[in-house]
């Protein structure tokens, strides 16, 4: 573990980021494509910064309306997907008013919804419905939390339902952190990667960054129609993503 490297990444990231940061922001006001499309090759960069090696198996949507179906490890998920896909994300509404974060998730153009508030999981919904009649992709932590990477957590259905609409398909994706500095992902590792229950984020962050490069692998499922049954949409995007983790995790076998 590098303690001297940590400083170095952060002070190469920021450089990188922040001249870029009013760029996006004059995209989103006038050049839409461009906005959704420039985030995926600054997310490249930032995973070459970080040391992240990203394989991809299968083919991932390219063009909306879609819905990406995930699990969810932690912060590096974000880097991971955007850039997989020119892609938008669903976040709790408190992750807009973090710290630089925040603003990073408000320039690609990410839509933040209640989660835990029953009462607002229809507007969340209409919400979500109404960025994919534009014909974004969206990506949805279907599991509502992160979890230790070594799993996948119950699908929540709540909404699934707003890909019921025509022309929109949900495509299931695994997230599957597999490896550091060429060996494969430990049970100690994992936590210093994962980010959930309760952990702080800024020590977590620091903590990732000394540790070392490492190896994650996004496979990309077939994508689902929506047939009017959300929860057996989320049951069948549950199973692909928890089988693809399952082959990832144990002797390489990709499933799905």
């Amino acid at each position: 573990m590098s303690r001297s490297r940590p400083p170095l990444i952060l002070a190469v990231f920021t450089a990188f980021t922040l001249p870029l940061m009013p760029l996006q922001q004059l995209f989103v006001w006038f050049w839409p494509a461009m906005a959704r499309r420039f985030p995926m090759y600054y997310h490249r960069t930032v995973l070459r910064i970080l040391g992240v090696r990203l394989k991809v198996l299968g083919e991932p949507i390219a063009h909306g309306p879609a819905l990406i179906a995930a699990n969810h490890v932690g912060w590096l998920d974000i880097v991971i997907l955007s850039a997989v896909a020119p892609v938008s994300f669903i976040a709790k509404r408190e992750v807009n008013g973090w710290p630089f974060f925040g603003s990073l998730a408000r320039l690609q153009r990410t839509v933040f919804i209640d989660r835990d508030r029953r009462h607002a999981t229809g507007g969340g919904r209409d919400e979500i419905r109404e960025r994919l009649k534009t014909g974004d992709i969206l990506v949805l932590f279907a599991e509502g939390t992160s979890s230790d990477g070594a799993r996948v957590l119950p699908f929540r259905s709540a909404f699934f339902g707003a890909a019921e609409l025509p022309g929109v398909t949900v495509q299931p994706l695994t997230i599957a952190y597999v490896g550091q500095r060429n060996m494969p992902m430990t049970h100690r590792l994992r936590p210093l990667y994962a980010w959930y229950g309760d952990m702080d984020l800024p020590p977590h962050l620091w903590e990732a960054l000394a540790t070392g490069p490492m190896e994650v692998t996004v496979i990309c499922h077939p994508p689902l129609a929506p047939n009017g049954d959300r929860k057996g949409l989320a049951a069948r995007a549950e199973a692909l993503v928890r089988d693809g983790l399952v082959g990832a995790l144990h002797g390489g076998r990709e499933m799905g």
